[in-house]
């Protein structure tokens, strides 16, 4: 996935790890200079670093959750066992520590996110688009309201780089799942529709249906799926 100026996602989310964590090859040395004699050496502080990181990240995330709101450096320490200063340690501030949670949830949400029934009919792709997508709103709403709290000219251009991949990632998946109904319309047209359709399928538009407007999951996944079935053009 690439970001306006055609920077890949993946150059940009990196940046906020400052240790990645340890990987096979380097957990097992292998070739000539590891003989089978040689004891297997493992970093032991480093895994420990990246652990503790991990556990600052979801005890964040549990918080958000819970409160709806960013959770204090003492409320994160408890939550996840550690000290503030251990936070501190690894994160600079609680921006910084957004900014890793932002990553975190990039690279889980594309994961967890699999597209499915691309090649079915209308009804399938509908039905498999909204029910993917709602299953991500309502697990990272929490999350992309803290990112987007603040105007968009107060926001750090690491936070605003990342909440513009999110959109994109959005607009790819529209793309992706109605290709036949978009292929027939003029390039005008086609990109209308997209931007529509992503502003409607959107992390705001789903916490205005279930919060603001109270509906129940299944009636908010029936709002998206009737306007989405409404914008699409018939095809022969």
């Amino acid at each position: 996935m690439t970001l306006p100026g055609g920077r890949p996602i993946a150059e940009i989310v990196h940046r906020s790890w400052e240790r990645q964590p340890v990987t096979s090859h380097e957990a097992f040395p292998s070739g000539p200079a590891a003989s089978l004699s040689e004891p297997i050496r493992f970093d032991g502080r480093r895994l420990r670093s990246e652990r503790t990181r991990h556990l600052i990240i979801e005890a964040y995330l549990m918080l958000l959750q819970e409160h709806g709101r960013m959770p204090t450096a003492a409320e994160i320490a408890a939550r996840a066992g550690y000290s503030v200063r251990s936070i501190f340690e690894r994160f600079t501030d609680l921006e910084a520590l957004s900014l890793a949670t932002a990553d975190y949830a990039i690279a889980l949400g594309q994961a967890e996110a699999e597209p499915r029934d691309v090649d079915g009919d209308r009804a399938a792709r509908i039905r498999s688009h909204v029910h993917t997508r709602a299953q991500a709103c309502a697990k990272w709403l929490p999350l992309w309201r803290i990112l987007t709290a603040k105007p968009v000219e107060e926001q750090l251009p690491d936070i605003r780089a990342r909440v513009l991949a999110v959109r994109r990632a959005n607009v790819e998946r529209l793309e992706l799942m109605y290709r036949p109904e978009l292929t027939a319309l003029d390039p005008k047209a086609r990109e209308t529709l997209v931007l529509a359709l992503a502003t409607l399928t959107s992390f705001e538009s789903w916490g205005a249906l279930r919060d603001d407007f109270g509906l129940s999951w299944d009636s908010a996944l029936d709002v998206w799926a009737s306007a989405i079935d409404r914008m699409l053009p018939s095809i022969s």
